[in-house]
């Protein structure tokens, strides 16, 4: 019906001026004549240019105005000649008229409010408001400063309009034939295909985008890591056990009980189950031992280790807990076997939540257990492995670990900031913890470990930890994150 309202109407004047006026002389709906519009446009048929027209709409209040009158004249009128109490004038009034009303007739020099009366200082007045809002209402036009006047007071919404002007096309018929878009079996067995008019294709038109998933950054970053351990020959612990008790996790690392990070405020612990009930008892009574007393060449700590603090039950704070796990076991082994592990996966802590931190993130973890290890050995062994990261510039700085003697933070020249970024920790661990596990006394292990979000954050440009991983997380930006690619500089 649409087609057919332009075509005809074309087909006997030179243009429509104006859609909306078109659509309603026609009795269609505007969003169908547009749709009627587009196409026929497309196929040459009609020209049609676009244009924006600004329209005002009564607002609710203002209807209202325009039916009752507006507050400054109610109120006005509402005023004896001889003059009425506040008080009186206020109960005789309903409350929003009073209220707006008072404050336009004072301003618009109408009344005078003093001493608790309110009096005329006009004899008659006329409620432009009211009359301005019947000439919107019409449609009928308006000055600009009166159309700006009643916006500020929300009784009029401005509404923009598009709309079309139309004419006759290069390509104008006064009946559209519809293209057909396939050949059909029916079309050559009836022969009307010779008369047929076929839908040109759009062999520049893209497809439907595919449906596939995508990798969050951080698994990207993940297995471009995994495959450089795997490169250097590592083997991957299992990691799946998020729940840790605080032996594993604390106590067969040499960290004393009274250590701050054993703390509720830094540490998740579990209400249930809150202990373990499964712990090598040879080995926990050598590591009370080292703890208590020393040994091994070391004094120990010299307080009374207790075993219901090493039996309760927390979420890991690092994997150096399963390096502990994986370590015990090979010490088992006869004869001894030297081992690279590797882990890759999510720990706790009990921080606070900002740019730069998380209750939950993944820390990356390497170890080689191996006869007379040294530090010279580690510091190549790291820079083989950072170098494989893109990071060929490196600096080492003596630190503290409970567990690693000698203990160093790792720092690496960061071309964008141009300076230098610490990007690890690392160290040899220490013979109170290797030799109560049973291995020989000539076998060291070097380990070193860094998170996972931070390197992804500077290889993907993103400030805000809680952008990368977390429920704020935007997925365009999962869908568009390019290829990560790490290799030998």
């Amino acid at each position: 019906m649409a087609e057919d309202a332009i075509l005809g109407f074309l087909q006997t004047n030179d243009e429509i001026a104006d859609s909306h006026q078109f659509s309603a002389s026609v009795g269609v709906d505007h969003t169908e004549l547009e749709n009627v519009i587009k196409r026929l446009h497309g196929f040459e048929i009609v020209e049609a240019k676009d244009f924006k027209k600004d329209n005002y709409l009564v607002s609710e209040e203002g209807k209202q105005y325009a039916l009752e009158g507006s507050p400054e004249v109610n109120f006005f009128l509402a005023v004896p000649v001889e003059g009425i109490s506040l008080a009186n004038l206020k109960a005789k009034l309903d409350p929003k008229v009073f209220s707006i009303g008072s404050s336009w007739a004072k301003k618009n020099g109408w009344i005078e409010i003093a001493k608790g009366s309110v009096t005329r200082k006009v004899e008659n007045v006329e409620d432009k408001v009211k009359d301005l809002l019947k000439r919107i209402e019409e449609g009928k036009v308006v000055d600009g400063n009166d159309v700006a006047d009643l916006s500020k007071r929300k009784l009029i919404v401005k509404q923009t309009w598009r709309g079309y002007t139309l004419r006759k096309g290069s390509k104008y018929v006064s009946k559209r034939k519809k293209a057909a878009t396939d050949l059909t079996r029916e079309h050559l067995q009836r022969g009307d295909w010779k008369d047929l008019e076929f839908k040109e294709y759009n062999l520049n038109a893209q497809g439907q985008p595919i449906q596939i998933g995508h990798l969050q950054p951080l698994l990207e970053v993940r297995e471009e890591i995994q495959n450089i351990f795997l490169q250097m020959g590592f083997e991957e612990m299992p990691t799946n056990n998020f729940v840790e008790s605080s032996f594993w996790n604390f106590d067969a690392l040499f960290q004393p009980q009274q250590h701050p990070a054993r703390d509720s405020h830094d540490t998740f612990f579990l209400k249930a189950p809150s202990t373990t009930r499964y712990l090598p008892e040879d080995y926990v009574e050598r590591v009370k031992c080292v703890h208590e007393s020393g040994g091994y060449g070391s004094k120990g700590y010299g307080y009374d280790w207790k075993r219901e603090e090493a039996e309760k039950n927390l979420l890991r704070t690092h994997t150096t807990a399963v390096s502990t796990r994986m370590l015990y076991m090979l010490a088992q082994q006869r004869p001894f076997m030297p081992k690279r592990y590797y882990s890759i996966d999510r720990v706790f802590r009990n921080e606070a939540v900002d740019r730069t931190h998380l209750a939950e993130f993944h820390q990356i973890e390497g170890l080689i257990c191996d006869h007379g290890l040294t530090l010279g050995d580690l510091i190549g062994v790291l820079e083989d492995f950072f170098a494989r990261l893109g990071m060929s510039k490196l600096r080492f700085k003596p630190a503290y670990n409970p567990y690693t003697e000698p203990s160093m933070e790792i720092f690496s020249y960061h071309e964008g900031l141009k300076k230098w970024v610490e990007v690890g920790n690392s160290g040899m661990f220490r013979p109170e913890m290797l030799l109560p596990m049973g291995l020989p006394e000539d076998v060291n292990v070097i380990a070193w470990g860094l998170s996972l979000e931070r390197p992804t954050m500077i290889l993907y440009g993103i400030d805000n930890i809680r952008d990368l991983f977390g429920p704020k997380v935007d997925f365009n930006l999962i869908k568009s994150n390019p290829l990560c690619r790490l290799g030998l500089q």
